[in-house]
């Protein structure tokens, strides 16, 4: 550099050091206290930033008229310390604001003296969320609180499917403060605390040690810590000497540790190895990165024993929070800071004599409406709070802790970018099961219930257990990747006779008396809300089981029972309306349908019926009709169809046919009805209003009680599970048959205490012994073939068809019946409109009467215009009376079917007399032809 260029930047910077000293002349100074512990790792990174930050702030702000003046104390880690410091703060040097001071439990005391004072409080590492109870607007909280983590702790619990959790906390404010919220958490993501561990803040290495060997004889490996760091390390040293870092083990970490890994040796980090931690997210920035580096020549120019210091993230929100501040007191716009002396009097205490801030509250205020991006991102303060932001999961290792997830408030859990693998305690990359029950010492209880009746299921003789449900548990813990030492305890009285019925065996397992429960315990709603169960193993369902009668009775009648008789009558009706519709649109044009009434109406009704079989003979000429008919053609194949496979059903099961075969008949007769003693049953058919029951105990009973009848102090019907139901029908073929109703339920299940790890293993377990052969060979071991045969036991219910299977059918057909004769009427009216006006003009006493007697001749005589009647006569005699019926010339009648007499008008039946043109020759056409031709002549003459 040359010399004139370096005499310059001296020049400069000389000018603007006096410039600065100028102007901070000018300017007001603050007071401000600062209360940390001085030779604590925290304490002695959050006062260098402090400091860095008051002077770079004011570097970048000469021109601001306040000026923060620090007033450092030492609380030398002592609750009563820190009060002292403060009250001497307060007191002696009238501070405006207090940085501090660093625990939970001095910030507790400072904010009540604080408050008094109206003298705010900015704490950047006191974090317990019981410090918000004291609700003083003095008080801010500028580090994230302890509950903004438990959302990220509890999802990450979620993600491994871990279900039980130890709590391991130390026994002051900072620990209990976050116990409300992370137990909340947890059961939000069906993940319960097993166990909280309490450890005093001060232990001594056997106090340590002896809770960590109780935390080694429970099954629950998911240890989640919450501690300051200093007794953080002493815990994991601990625990690594008597080996509960290995494999198998779960350690997770608050932030109150994790966030200060980074300043933590090697060698304590080697005993974490393993642990999963929640950190606070700072995101990267240039700024970020310039005053890390500023900070490290500085810290270690300080402090000279210190080689290679970390920044953490309390130093981050110390320089933040002391920028905060200067911001605020600048705001305020105060050019006096004063305070109010309170009232002299000899008997007044220390705390007495404390004055009150004037301009505490609207530093306080000028707090709350203070943002900025800060070092540690976007930086705001709501209510006296420091805004959460995001997290990051860091696996502990040698180096510190690599980062594995990210987890913020909008979308939970996400996985880390770098796609990093967990390495777990004891160097493996195995996810944790997070429970264990060999090193326990403990086996477990299994309590199996004692009955009498379908023993196949379970059997109880003294302490030996067999039986169905228990070989079908022991394949499913025999797949298990790990041991699972138990014991089956029969659920009886000192006689060996049960104990109680099967929910009071539910009940037994919820009150911890019985680790879990096998049988045939049916899983229903109100028993899940005591125990957990695993999927079922066998099928589901309460069915009703009747006797089957002899049907000899009444057989000649059989053919009617397929259709109820509203569809019997619907069917009947429609029959004669299609005949009927039928013959409207046909009758003008289709000699089939004309003649005498009674064929006429024997036809329609021949040929409605006739389509049953398809048999009709008539032919159909007119395209509505022929519109109509195949609509209703394709009803009767449906009707005929379901009829004919509904009567086929009724004579194939007439040898099983139910003497009740619905739940109404037993209420509406009132019979006795039987259920399974101790069962679940008993409350279902209570709650559908059956008031007679009677219960069974075993197959054979039942059998004498249907035998016996409800008249004879027997049962009519009983109701029980679907397994049970199968066995019985097995060992009484073609006795009893099953009818409806079918109530839902979720078959068998093995149950366990809520939250159980063994549920959701065993469950998996389940599942793959009943899709392979075990499930098969254990059906054969317990019912033979009859296991086999289970899915083909014969069930009745109502095979009656009804109107409501076929009334939309009904109502297309005659929709299309209606409009089909619409459009014919008014085609017909168009067509014969001459006929209303010749009426009209035959004179004045002309009404609607005889206008419709007038249409009605016209719609019973023959259409001579229809292609039916064209093709059988000429098309010269067709054309005349065609001009005969619409012109109207001198000898016709308006009528095509009738001829006027020349000599006397006399009115001639076309249809009966000589000139019926089906009966006309040739020579006859032309005799007719003549005849006109002179009719004609005549008239005009």
């Amino acid at each position: 550099m040359k010399p004139n260029q370096g005499s310059r930047r001296a020049l400069w910077f000389i000018a603007g050091c006096l410039l600065l000293v100028a102007t901070a002349g000018e300017a007001q100074n603050v007071s401000v206290g600062v209360v940390l512990d001085m030779e604590s790792w925290v304490g002695k990174v959050g006062l260098s930033c402090i400091d860095m930050s008051l002077s770079e702030f004011y570097e970048a702000n000469p021109h601001y008229n306040t000026r923060v003046v620090l007033h450092r104390r030492d609380s030398a880690g002592d609750v009563v310390g820190a009060a002292a410091a403060a009250l001497d703060l307060i007191k002696n040097h009238k501070v405006e604001a207090i940085l501090g001071p660093t625990t939970s439990m001095q910030t507790n005391f400072v904010i009540k003296l604080a408050h008094n004072s109206h003298v705010p409080i900015l704490t950047f590492t006191a974090s317990s969320p019981s410090l918000a109870s004291h609700r003083s607007p003095y008080f801010f909280r500028l580090t994230h609180t302890d509950s903004a983590q438990v959302a990220a702790i509890s999802d990450l619990v979620k993600f491994y499917n871990w279900r039980q959790v130890v709590l391991i906390y130390q026994d002051d404010e900072f620990g209990d403060g976050i116990l409300p919220y992370l137990i909340d958490a947890l059961q939000a993501v069906n993940a319960r605390v097993l166990y909280r561990s309490v450890i005093d803040p001060t232990p001594t290495e056997d106090q340590i040690e002896e809770e960590l060997y109780k935390l080694m004889t429970m099954p629950t490996r998911v240890l989640l810590v919450h501690m300051l760091p200093s007794l953080a390390i002493r815990l994991f040293a601990k625990a690594n000497e008597i080996g509960m870092m290995r494999e198998g083990y779960v350690w997770i970490l608050t932030d109150a540790t994790t966030n200060l890994l980074g300043s933590m040796s090697s060698s304590v980090l080697k005993s974490m190895e393993g642990a999963l931690g929640v950190r606070t997210y700072v995101p990267k920035s240039m700024e970020l990165d310039r005053f890390k580096i500023k900070w490290k020549r500085e810290f270690v120019m300080e402090n000279s024993v210190l080689n290679d210091p970390h920044l953490d993230i309390f130093g981050l929100w110390a320089y933040d929070a002391a920028r905060a501040l200067a911001i605020a007191i600048e705001k305020t716009g105060v050019k006096n800071f004063t305070f109010e002396s309170p009232n002299r009097s000899e008997n007044l205490t220390d705390l007495q004599t404390l004055g009150v801030s004037r301009n505490g509250e609207k530093i306080g205020e000028a707090l709350s409406k203070t943002k900025f991006m800060g070092l540690t991102g976007n930086y705001e303060i709501v209510n006296g709070q420091l805004q959460s932001a995001a997290f990051e999961i860091v696996n502990v290792n040698s180096n510190g802790g690599n980062r594995v997830g990210f987890w913020n408030p909008e979308k939970g859990l996400l996985s880390s970018s770098e796609t990093m693998t967990v390495i777990w305690p004891g160097n493996t990359t195995a996810v944790p099961k997070g429970w264990d029950f060999q090193t326990t010492g403990k086996r477990l209880r299994i309590g199996v219930p004692v009955k009498k009746g379908y023993i196949e299921f379970m059997k109880v003789k003294g302490t030996e257990v067999e039986g169905y449900c228990k070989d079908v548990f022991d394949a499913a813990i025999a797949t298990l990747p790990y041991d699972v030492p138990f014991d089956y305890i029969p659920f009886a009285l000192l006689n060996g006779s049960r104990a109680g019925s099967y929910d009071e065996l539910i009940m037994q397992v919820y009150k911890g008396v019985y680790d879990g429960a096998v049988g045939d315990l049916t899983i229903v709603a109100n028993r899940s809300k005591y125990v957990d169960f695993t999927l079922p193993f066998t099928e589901s369902g309460v069915s009703m089981i009747v006797p089957t009668q002899a049907n000899s009775k009444n057989r000649a009648w059989l053919f009617l029972k397929p259709l109820t008789l509203d569809l019997w009558i619907t069917s009947l009706c429609f029959f004669v309306f299609i005949g009927f519709v039928v013959w409207i649109l046909e009758h003008r044009i289709n000699p089939d349908f004309r003649g005498p009434p009674t064929h006429q109406i024997s036809t329609s009704l021949w040929y409605s019926f006739c389509t049953m079989v398809f048999a009709q003979r008539e032919t159909l000429i007119s395209n509505l009709a022929r519109f109509v008919v195949v609509i209703w053609f394709f009803v009767v194949f449906v009707l005929t169809q379901s009829y004919t496979a509904s009567l086929t059903s009724l004579l194939t099961v007439q040898e099983l046919q139910p003497s009740i075969t619905n739940i109404n008949e037993l209420l509406t007769k009132q019979s006795w009805v039987g259920y399974l003693e101790g069962s679940f049953v008993w409350g279902l058919l209570n709650s559908v209003g059956i008031k007679n029951l009677k219960s069974y105990k075993c197959p054979e009973e039942l059998d004498k009680l249907l035998k016996l009848g409800g008249s004879n102090g027997g049962i009519d019907a009983a109701f029980d599970e679907t397994p049970y139901l199968k066995l019985f029908l097995s060992k009484f073929p073609n006795k009893y048959i099953t009818a409806d109703p079918t109530y839902k339920t979720d078959g068998f299940g093995f149950a366990f205490s809520i939250g159980s790890p063994l549920v959701a293993d065993i469950s998996r377990a389940v599942l793959n012994v009943t899709e392979s052969r075990k499930m098969n060979q254990l059906q054969m071991k317990w019912f033979g073939d009859q296991g086999n045969s289970w899915s083909s036991i014969p069930k009745v219910t109502s095979s009656r068809l009804n109107l409501d299977s076929f009334w939309g059918l009904f109502l297309i057909t005659g929709t299309a019946s209606i409009i089909s004769l619409f459009i014919y009427f008014i085609i017909f009216l168009r067509k014969e409109q001459h006929t209303l006006h010749h009426t009209a003009n035959e004179g004045s006493n002309s009404s609607i009467r005889s206008k419709i007697r007038a249409l009605l001749k016209i719609y019973d005589k023959r259409d001579l215009t229809s292609y039916t009647f064209r093709k059988s006569n000429p098309p010269e005699v067709v054309d005349n009376k065609i001009q005969a019926n619409h012109g109207n010339p001198v000898g016709t009648s308006p009528n095509s079917n009738y001829l006027l007499s020349p000599s006397n008008d006399s009115i001639h039946d076309t249809n009966h007399e000589f000139f019926r043109s089906e009966d006309l020759n040739p020579s006859n056409q032309a005799v007719e032809m003549v005849v006109h031709t002179t009719m004609e002549i005549v008239h005009r003459s």
